[in-house]
């Protein structure tokens, strides 16, 4: 898939290396470098569809498998000067396609509650259910105390 200069790669696994940078070129939700680590590991090893400017990475999101019906958004960032110009949709697209082919039916997403008030997860929530995820449920010590997780369900037509 190609507009405005940018193309969507197919899902491929070995994306650490270009993937990391983007990670920590949002810090408002990657600012953990022990979390940072652990994704970077995951990108290694799990299929991630790229988006790529020329040469440069601007986004990834990078695809589980828990079980065959349904797959789940692992990890994924987009460089901020990239945010709202659709990106995210693109790679979206490109994700869901990959998990159809999969077999699954439902996808999900993992993403800090409004239990805890940050404006930049804010934004993630908007995002997700402008393109169709839905609230499922809270895991209010999912990731500490500090980290209530809401899970967000969308599914695969």
């Amino acid at each position: 898939m190609q507009f405005d200069n940018v193309s969507i790669l197919p899902p491929a696994t070995g994306l650490a290396a270009a993937c990391e940078p983007i990670l920590r070129s949002v810090p408002k939700w990657f600012g953990i470098e022990e979390s940072i680590i652990e994704y970077v590991e995951a990108i290694e090893q799990m299929p991630t569809v790229l988006a790529m400017h020329q040469d440069q990475a601007i986004g990834f999101m990078t695809i589980e498998q828990h079980f065959p019906g349904s797959a789940e958004l692992h990890v994924l960032a987009i460089r901020p000067e990239w945010h709202r110009k659709g990106v995210g949709r693109a790679l979206l697209d490109a994700s869901e396609s990959h998990a159809r082919r999969m077999g699954a039916r439902f996808l999900q997403v993992k993403t800090i509650s409004a239990r805890q008030e940050c404006a930049a997860y804010a934004e993630t929530r908007k995002w997700y259910e402008a393109v169709g995820f839905v609230p499922l449920t809270e895991f209010p010590t999912l990731w500490g105390e500090d980290g209530p997780c809401l899970q967000m369900i969308k599914v695969l037509e």
